[in-house]
């Protein structure tokens, strides 16, 4: 959530709800699926997560941090409006909080294990995405992982509730293909790539599926986990 959004803070989720409405769902839905995915790459590539300070860049209003609560040793959130952070830190008050200003993100080098944007770089110019993955990566430790999920452009419902939403309006869908090439410019390597949420609900047989599935461009969003070296 960037800084001229302070106006959709309070009403954030009742606009996410209603785009996505049409498909029987709620905000909640995604906002845990990511937490989850996210959860399961800390695992695959970092160990326990537990032992992960984790940093969420663009939070909002903490909707996925709500599904990370006693997961991680640390959970920070950064985001530039400080009305998003205000509703994270109610929403949220085990995690930490800090306001960003500008580029650069409040926090010194390699501070997190695992850093993460939900939604993010779509929001952005096209040349201000390198500048903020380089942040990214600057505030991620040796070994850490920096991961983007983002809408899947070629995912139709994805594009109809976005054009549902004012708060989405003007964003720039990025596919893996540009996120993998965005990381390398910061020489991140790109350890795992996936679409994800292809179904309307979170089950075991249906996830089973989805995961056989995830290298095809289905889903409603994607990720790309990069790793600094």
């Amino acid at each position: 959530m960037t800084a001229d959004h302070d106006r959709w803070a309070d009403s954030y989720e009742k606009e996410l709800d209603r785009a996505v409405g049409f498909v029987g769902l709620r905000h909640e839905f995604f906002s845990r699926a990511k937490a989850e995915e996210l959860l399961g790459l800390a695992r695959r590539h970092l160990g326990s997560a537990r032992e992960i300070d984790a940093l969420d860049v663009g939070c909002g209003v903490g909707l996925a941090d709500s599904h990370l609560q006693g997961c991680f040793a640390s959970l920070t959130g950064t985001d530039l409006s400080r009305t998003a952070l205000d509703r994270a830190a109610r929403r949220n008050p085990w995690a930490r909080y800090e306001p960003a200003a500008g580029g650069r993100l409040p926090f010194s080098e390699e501070s997190f294990d695992l850093v993460f944007a939900m939604c993010v770089l779509q929001e952005l110019e096209p040349d201000e995405r390198a500048e903020f993955a380089s942040e990214l990566a600057r505030v991620t430790r040796a070994g850490g992982l920096v991961v983007f999920f983002e809408h899947n452009p070629r995912n139709p419902l994805t594009r109809l509730a976005v054009r549902r939403t004012e708060v989405a309006a003007g964003i720039r869908f990025l596919g893996p293909g540009d996120l993998a090439e965005l990381l390398a410019a910061q020489r991140l390597v790109v350890v795992e790539q996936a679409h994800i949420l292809l179904f309307p609900a979170r089950v075991r047989p249906l996830l089973a599926v989805e995961r056989l599935l995830r290298h095809l461009p289905l889903g409603a969003q994607h990720y790309t986990a990069a790793r600094r070296v």
